[in-house]
C-alpha cells in the first residue's frame, strides 16, 4: 500500500539585530520570539511520538539566543521593561510607549485587559508617545513594563505557578513583580536550544540549518543571477560576486550547528528558500545532503505550471511532478530537493488563524490526503512539504495556535496511511525519485529574487556593500588578525537577506528606519575596523534618499557674517531651514546631536549653518558637509565640494575644503582662502565662494520665466545647489541633517528668488 508522507519543516529565524562594536541590540524581536514560539513549538511535540518534524534554526538567531540566556545581551527595550517607573526620564517614557505596544492587538495585547485599556488610552492620542506621555502615570508605566513582557511568554511559561499567578494579578504591578518577569525571562530563553537538542537526540525532529547570517546564496554568488530569474530586471551598477563568502556562510552554519547540538546538519534550507546551480554545488562540496525550496522553482525549471483547479487540486500529472523527492545531478553535483506545497503552506500562514481550530484542523488533513490522491491511486508514495515561518504567524492564532497545532498533530498520527517524517526519514523511505539535470535560480517568492534586488533602495544597498567588500579586500593584508576579523563578520552580517527585505516597494513595518540605520553601521564599522573613516553616504538613510523632506526654502539673498556665536538671527532670514524631527528614532542607536541647518546664498557666495540640539557636544567630532552644483538637464553634478572640520575640546581643531572629483584641497586651516571662512562657538557655520562650484546666479524674468514655467529648454544652464550636513564620532556617522535628501537652493538672481521663479 503507497504511503503518504507528510514534511513539516518550521523555519526559524529573525535578523542579526545586535551592532558588533557597541554589543547593542537594535530590536528587541530575537528575544520576545525566544520567549513566545521556539521552545513550545518543540515541546508541543512530547504529546505526540509519532509525529516527527524538521526544525531550521538559523545560525544567527542561535548566537543571539546564546546572548540572552547568559545575560550578556545589551538589549534598550529590556533596559526600559526593567527600569522601574519612577526612575524613567522624559525621553524612556516616550520609548516605553513607542515600542511597548508594537504587538498584536487582539491576539497579545487584547488577551489581557488592563494592556488593552493601555493600548486604548495611547491610541486615543493618536499613537504619539510625545502627546499621550502625560496622561501615563507611574503605576500605568508599571503595568505597561509587566504586560508588555507577559503578552510575549509561551503558553508552557504562562503555565507555571508563579507566573500564572502574575496573569491573575492583571493590574497594579510591584517593582518586585516587574523585577521576576525580567529575571524569569533569562530563564526561560535559557531552555530553547536544549529543548531543540533534546529533541533531536530522541529523534522528534530533525535540525537543518541556513547560510549563518541568512544571505540570499544565490545573489551574493553573483547579484547577476536576479536578471536570470527576471529577465530585464535592473541590476546594481556593480556586480557583486563573491561564492567564498556564500561558501564561508554555509560552512559556518553547519559548525554551529554542530558544536551546539552535537549534530551536523544533513540537510539546509536556504534563505528565503533561495537556490541556484552554483548553490547546489557549493551545498553539495561540504558535504549537503538535501536543500528545500519552493514549488515555484520546481514549476520554472521543468517547465510547468503548477495550476489548481477551482478547489485547489492539482491535476494528477502535476502531483505526481509536485508530491515527489526530486535528485538533482549535474557534472559532480547531486543533491536530494524538497519542493513545498505553497498552497497548503500559505493556508497554515494566513488562513486557518481566522477558523475555529476543530476545523482548521480538519481542513489541513483533508487537503493533504486530496492533494496527494492522484499520486496514491497510481500506486505511488506521496511526499507533501509543509514549510513555512515558524514564529511570525502563531502571533494571529489565538494562544499562539496550541490548540489548532494539537488537534492538527493529533490527527496526523491517528489517519491510517500517513507518515508525518523527517526529511532525511523521508529521503531514506523513498524509491522513486524525480531526476533533475538543471535548476532556475529563483526563492519562494515568485520564484525570483525581485524582493532583495531591482528596485533603486535594493540595488543602492547591493553597491554600498560592493565598495565596503572591495575595501576589505584591498585593505584587510595590512590590517591586524582583530581587525581583518571584525570587518569581515560585518561583511557577512550584511549580506544577510533581512536588510533588502525592507527595502524596495514590497514590505514595510514600524522599524523601515531601524533596518536601514544597522545595516549602514554594519557596513560603516568595516571601514571603522580597518582604521579607516566610511563613506559619507553611509550617513544618509538608503531608504527614501530621494525623498526631499518638506523644509522652508531660501526666499531671499543672505549676507551673514560667519561667527559661529548664534545670535545675529536676522542675518539669516531668508535662507532655506530645516529642521529635525526628534519624534522618531529616540534611544535606540539614534542620537539627536543637531537641530537645525540653514542654507543660502547671494550673489557670490554660498552660507551655511548648524545648530545643534543643546550645547557643541562634549566629545570631540567631525563635521562634514557635502555641497554639490547641479544644472538642469544633466545627468550627474557639476562639481562636489567637501568640507570637513575637526573639532577637539569644543574648538574648531582644523578644518579643509576638497574638491570631491579631482581630490584636491581647496582651502584649510593652514592654506586659507580669502572668501572662504569657518567658525565655531554656539553653532558652525561657514561661507564660500559660487565660483568653486561652477555656479553663477542667473537671471529668470519676463518672457524666459514663462518659458521656464512651460518647461521650456531655453534657461537649462540655471543650476541649483544640494547640500548635507553630519556629525561623525569615532569615525562613524552619529547624526545627519537632512536624514532623508537634501538641502536645494535655486543658484538665481536677488529677485526671481523673492518673486518665486
Amino acid at each position: 500500500m503507497p504511503a503518504l508522507r507528510v514534511i513539516l519543516l518550521w523555519h526559524q529565524h529573525q535578523p542579526f539585530y545586535k551592532d558588533l562594536v557597541t554589543g547593542e541590540y537594535r530590536l528587541p524581536w530575537t528575544r520576545l520570539h525566544a520567549l513566545k514560539d521556539y521552545y513550545g513549538m518543540v515541546k508541543l511535540l512530547d504529546e505526540f511520538p509519532n509525529v516527527q518534524q524538521n526544525f531550521n534554526l538559523v545560525p544567527s538567531l542561535m548566537v543571539q539566543i546564546q546572548d540572552y540566556a547568559d545575560g550578556s545581551a545589551e538589549d534598550p527595550f529590556l533596559r526600559v521593561a526593567a527600569k522601574p517607573a519612577r526612575d524613567l526620564s522624559l525621553d524612556e517614557r516616550r520609548f516605553a510607549l513607542r515600542y511597548l505596544f508594537q504587538a498584536n492587538p487582539q491576539n497579545l495585547i487584547g488577551r489581557y485587559p488592563r494592556y488593552r485599556e493601555l493600548w486604548e488610552r495611547f491610541r486615543e492620542h493618536g499613537d504619539h508617545p510625545d502627546r499621550a506621555e502625560r496622561y501615563f502615570q507611574a503605576q500605568d508605566f508599571t503595568d505597561l513594563q509587566v504586560l508588555s513582557q507577559l503578552a510575549w511568554f509561551d503558553e508552557f511559561f504562562l503555565e507555571e505557578k508563579d507566573v500564572a499567578a502574575l496573569v491573575a494579578k492583571g493590574h497594579h504591578y510591584s517593582l518586585e513583580d516587574q523585577q521576576f518577569i525580567i529575571r524569569r525571562e533569562r530563564e526561560l530563553i535559557g531552555k530553547v536550544l536544549p529543548a531543540h537538542a533534546e529533541a533531536a537526540k530522541n529523534g522528534s525532529i530533525e535540525l537543518s540549518t541556513t547560510p549563518f547570517y541568512h544571505p540570499i546564496l544565490p545573489l551574493v554568488c553573483d547579484t547577476s543571477a536576479g536578471a536570470v530569474s527576471s529577465p530585464g530586471l535592473p541590476l546594481p551598477q556593480h556586480r557583486y560576486r563573491h561564492p567564498e563568502d556564500a561558501l564561508e556562510q554555509l560552512t559556518r552554519g553547519l559548525d554551529l550547528h554542530e558544536k551546539v547540538f552535537g549534530l551536523r546538519p544533513k540537510g539546509v534550507w536556504p534563505s528565503e528558500g533561495s537556490v541556484s546551480e552554483e548553490v547546489l554545488a557549493i551545498a553539495h562540496s561540504v558535504g549537503i545532503q538535501w536543500m528545500a525550496t519552493d514549488e515555484g522553482v520546481l514549476g520554472r525549471s521543468t517547465g510547468s505550471f503548477f495550476a489548481r483547479d477551482g478547489n485547489g487540486r492539482l491535476p494528477g500529472n502535476l502531483a505526481e511532478k509536485l508530491y515527489n523527492i526530486h535528485r538533482y545531478e549535474k557534472g559532480s553535483t547531486a543533491m536530494h530537493l524538497v519542493f513545498r506545497d505553497h498552497t497548503i503552506s500559505d493556508l497554515i500562514g494566513f488562513v486557518y488563524s481566522g477558523m475555529p481550530p476543530a476545523d482548521a484542523a480538519r481542513h489541513l488533513i483533508g487537503n493533504i490526503k486530496e492533494a496527494a490522491q492522484p499520486v496514491l491511486a497510481n500506486g505511488r508514495d506521496a511526499v507533501v512539504s509543509i514549510i513555512l515561518d515558524g514564529e511570525n504567524a502563531w502571533e494571529y492564532y489565538p494562544k499562539s495556535g496550541r490548540e489548532f497545532l494539537r488537534r492538527f498533530y493529533d490527527g496526523l498520527q491517528r489517519e491510517p496511511g500517513v507518515e508525518a517524517v523527517t526529511i532525511s526519514e523521508a529521503i531514506a523511505r523513498h524509491k522513486d525519485f524525480g531526476a533533475m539535470t538543471s535548476l532556475v535560480p529563483g526563492s519562494w517568492i515568485n520564484a525570483n529574487f525581485n524582493v532583495w534586488i531591482g528596485a533603486p533602495e535594493d540595488n543602492r544597498a547591493w553597491d554600498y556593500l560592493y565598495h565596503a567588500r572591495e575595501f576589505y579586500a584591498q585593505n584587510a593584508a595590512s590590517a591586524t588578525e582583530a581587525q581583518r576579523t571584525l570587518a569581515f563578520e560585518e561583511i557577512l552580517i550584511a549580506e544577510g537577506s533581512d536588510w533588502n527585505w525592507w527595502y524596495g516597494p514590497e514590505h514595510h513595518s514600524a522599524n523601515d528606519r531601524d533596518f536601514d540605520e544597522l545595516y549602514r553601521k554594519h557596513l560603516s564599522n568595516v571601514y571603522q575596523a580597518l582604521g579607516a573613516v566610511p563613506p559619507d553616504y553611509l550617513a544618509q538613510p538608503i531608504t527614501g534618499a530621494e525623498v526631499r523632506p518638506p523644509f522652508v526654502p531660501q526666499t531671499a539673498y543672505i549676507h551673514p557674517r560667519v561667527t559661529g556665536d548664534k545670535v545675529r538671527y536676522f542675518e539669516w532670514m531668508g535662507a532655506a531651514v530645516y529642521t529635525a524631527d526628534h519624534r522618531a528614532g529616540a534611544m535606540h542607536g539614534k542620537q539627536f546631536l543637531l537641530d537645525s541647518v540653514y542654507a543660502g546664498i547671494d550673489s557670490t557666495h554660498v552660507y551655511g549653518r548648524l545648530d545643534f540640539a543643546g550645547k557643541v557636544p562634549e566629545e570631540d567630532f567631525e563635521l562634514v558637509v557635502n555641497v554639490e552644483s547641479w544644472a538642469s538637464g544633466e545627468p550627474r553634478p557639476r562639481r562636489t565640494l567637501r568640507v570637513e572640520a575637526s573639532v577637539h575640546e569644543r574648538r574648531l581643531k582644523e578644518w579643509k575644503i576638497e574638491n570631491g572629483s579631482e581630490e584636491r584641497v581647496m582651502a584649510s586651516l593652514s592654506q586659507p582662502e580669502e572668501h572662504v571662512k569657518l567658525a565655531l562657538l554656539r553653532n558652525f557655520e561657514f561661507k564660500m565662494p559660487l565660483a568653486w562650484l561652477l555656479a553663477t546666479p542667473s537671471a529668470v524674468s519676463g518672457e524666459r520665466l514663462s518659458e521656464r514655467k512651460a518647461g521650456a529648454n531655453a534657461v537649462a544652464a540655471t543650476s541649483k545647489l544640494r547640500l548635507r550636513f553630519s556629525l561623525w564620532q569615532n569615525r562613524l556617522p552619529a547624526d545627519s541633517l537632512p536624514l532623508e535628501g537634501w538641502i536645494e537652493l535655486q543658484v538665481l538672481s536677488e529677485g526671481d528668488l523673492i518673486f518665486g521663479a
